[in-house]
């Protein structure tokens, strides 16, 4: 189970305990020329049901392969439930169009290798990369590490990831966030912000029994939302996908556009 501080006790202790602070959004402009935001960004995001604190966290990055390379700490925050905590990063150097007013601007990055770090805030791929919420300042090894509070590997090159597989990819205009609350799969549990319009699936809220796609898709798996696999394409490729055997609810639909992972929540009516 991965673990996190949360307040406990009249005394106000700080005690690890079942994940509420995650990863909830992330936005990549660096190695993205296209990029029109001016800054990087992460959103976190406390899903319990109580008020977390992140006293002592930090925030980790490392290139889509290889080791974690460098960190910068967070505040002494505590979240309540549902509230979410806008951290600003580095320039993207290309964009024109700013982010909302960040919760936290993070400024001195730090190298684990001991080299200096003269960025303001991370600086985050837009095509692949891993990000980690830690308790701490020690070099996370992966999603197993004892201090991590979440992990997120994205983009189709990333070598470490949580589950079946790595979130998608940021696009030049648009992060990407988390649709499943945590299901401990970076695949099933992220999508590009706004993709319903991206033709992916064109119908989200079915009334029928059929899922239809855009495009060709590959791969293509449908989950429930505790991230049991209940459905695959019975071919390598599909336009659309007969899901009549499934009970009316919620479901993620992942699959591979140009070897591009992507994913998305439908309803079944």
């Amino acid at each position: 189970m991965k673990k996190i501080f949360t307040i406990a006790g009249l005394m106000g202790t700080m005690v690890f305990t079942n994940a509420q602070i995650v990863i909830n959004e992330i936005y990549g402009g660096n190695a993205n020329s296209g990029a029109v935001l001016k800054y990087n960004y992460i959103v976190l995001k406390n899903i319990g049901e109580a008020p977390a604190s992140l006293s002592g966290a930090a925030i980790q990055y490392a290139p889509a392969v290889g080791a974690f390379t460098q960190y910068h700490v967070l505040p002494d925050i505590t979240l309540a439930p549902d509230q979410s905590y806008l951290i600003q990063e580095a320039a993207t150097g290309d964009g024109s169009i700013n982010i909302p007013t960040p919760d936290f601007i993070a400024t001195s990055v730090v190298n684990f290798d001991g080299t200096p770090n003269k960025s303001s805030g991370l600086k985050i791929s837009g095509v692949s990369g891993k990000i980690a919420l830690a308790t701490n300042i020690v070099q996370v090894s992966g999603p197993d590490s004892s201090n991590i509070l979440d992990f997120v590997g994205y983009g189709s090159n990333a070598d470490q990831f949580k589950g079946d597989g790595p979130a998608p990819s940021p696009t030049t205009t648009m992060g990407i966030k988390r649709i499943l609350g945590n299901s401990n799969d970076n695949r099933a549990d992220f999508s590009i912000e706004g993709s319903a319009k991206s033709g992916f699936v064109q119908n989200p809220f079915i009334k029928g029994n059929e899922i239809v796609f855009g495009s060709e898709i590959s791969d293509v798996k449908v989950y429930d939302t505790f991230r049991r696999v209940v459905k695959k394409a019975p071919t390598k490729t599909a336009l659309a996908l007969d899901i009549a055997e499934l009970p009316k609810g919620t479901y993620i639909v992942t699959g591979t556009v140009n070897n591009v992972p992507i994913s998305q929540k439908i309803v079944r009516d």
